[in-house]
């Protein structure tokens, strides 16, 4: 891909001309476009197992005639391909059913200044550097504990990527992002059984990645702690969610407050804005606009300004993540959060990990979770787990086989404390979370 295909600029004209295209059309439209390149290397046994360049490149185009919609894609951005492809969205448009909530975002909720984030940092490593700080995760991995069987996968990545939105009420921006990344996978054997353990770093930065050697150290550690792993019997006690795991609560949490989840009444928190869905001692923060947030956007995907806001603000819900169409549904205002919300920060009470577990004193850590059992329209939350038992506020032995669950109302209402052991390899940064109670079903 040429260096020119990464231009914001570029991306920006491309955009503009194929809504010019509608325009001539008598149609209103919106157009993103996306491009991209990078790399990914993973080894095993030593050897170079993927060496994968990625190049993206796509326009997407929305076309309105009047209150029918129609979409196509494409991946020439040659004049006559984009013509084509207005060409086939209305087409699509004209054989759609009428909808009057749909059209573009209005105006007034347009973002009129796009702020520099500080999220493009492109990573010039050559395809030799990658494999060989692969390498030395894995090597870490393998040296770190006696007991690993063997490294599964080390891996290193890089991608940049260029976004362009522009839609008929004059509306035109774009903006470069980088994300880079460092993982393993490592399993543990003893006694013909095995666990498998995994770390990994991510950043907009290459020099904020974690060093491979800690990747690989960790992932080995936590591949050999869970060696030995029993059953439990079936009980109801406290629960403390790795800050990595933390996130997914959040996630639901999120799901929940969504418009489109919200407009289709298929949402737990229906109605629930201005009300107390979380313990008082609880607040979240929005921030799209934090300097190389993995999070962070300018504006959203349908060119919406984004805003700094509390989500939750003493464990009160004060609103929704809504985008123009759902705003329209529920008679409300857009908040800037088409294609989603942009960095959740979520308060905690300065307790590491180890303070929570001397506050739970008795229950369960979990480390990881399988499987998808949340239903957000009643908000009951099951999933296959595996972690630590905790006695007297220090880790007992590890767990598998087991399944938590609850109803995710009693369990954000229900949370005891947020450590300040913060996720930061995400949009959300929360510390780890204990629950009052949950059900862990085993034997």
């Amino acid at each position: 891909m040429s260096p020119t295909s990464l231009s914001p600029d570029y991306a920006t004209d491309v955009a503009h001309s194929v809504v010019q295209i509608a325009r001539q059309k008598g149609l209103e439209a919106a157009v993103s476009v996306n491009t991209g390149e990078g790399l990914s290397v993973t080894v095993r046994g030593g050897e170079v197992e993927t060496l994968e360049y990625h190049q993206d490149k796509a326009v997407h185009v929305t076309v309105y005639d009047g209150q029918r919609k129609g979409s196509a894609t494409s991946k020439d951005f040659s004049p006559e391909s984009l013509a084509e492809t207005v060409a086939a969205a209305a087409d699509i448009a004209r054989n759609a059913e009428p909808d009057k909530w749909s059209g573009l975002l209005e105006p007034r909720y347009l973002a009129q200044i796009i702020p520099d984030l500080d999220l493009d940092h492109p990573w010039e490593i050559t395809a030799e550097d990658a494999i060989a700080l692969a390498l030395r995760a894995a090597e870490a991995a393998q040296a770190a504990e006696r007991e690993v069987s063997q490294v599964d996968e080390a891996g290193v990545s890089h991608y940049r990527g260029v976004h362009a939105y522009a839609n008929s009420h004059g509306f035109a921006g774009a903006y470069a992002g980088t994300r880079h990344g460092l993982n393993c996978i490592v399993v543990g054997a003893r006694d013909g059984a095995m666990q498998r353990g995994y770390w990994f770093s991510t950043a907009r930065r290459a020099s904020a990645l974690d060093s491979p050697e800690s990747v690989g150290r960790l992932a080995a550690e936590r591949a050999v702690a869970k060696l030995g792993a029993r059953k439990l019997t079936t009980r109801r006690a406290p629960v403390i969610f790795e800050a990595r795991l933390a996130t997914g609560l959040v996630g639901s949490l999120v799901g929940a407050s969504s418009g489109g989840n919200l407009y289709r009444e298929a949402s737990f928190l229906r109605d629930a804005a201005g009300t107390q869905v979380m313990p008082a001692f609880l607040t979240i923060e929005e921030d799209p606009f934090l300097p190389q947030g993995l999070g962070s956007a300018p504006f959203d995907a349908e060119g919406g300004a984004t805003h700094r806001r509390r989500v939750i603000d003493a464990g009160v819900l004060t609103g929704y993540f809504l985008d123009g169409y759902s705003a329209r549904r529920l008679g409300l205002t857009p908040t800037g959060n088409a294609g989603g919300p942009h960095n959740l920060l979520v308060g905690n009470q300065g307790e590491d990990l180890q303070a929570l577990l001397r506050r739970m004193g008795r229950g369960l850590l979990v480390t990881d979770l399988m499987g998808h059992g949340t239903n957000l329209l009643t908000g009951d939350y099951s999933r296959g787990a595996s972690g630590f038992w905790v006695e007297e506020g220090a880790l007992a032995f590890p767990v598998e086989e087991i399944t938590i669950a609850g109803n995710l109302r009693e369990m954000l209402r229900g949370i005891v404390a947020v450590g300040g052991d913060e996720e930061t390899r995400g949009s959300t940064r929360i510390g780890s979370v204990l629950l009052e109670e949950m059900t862990i079903a085993g034997e």
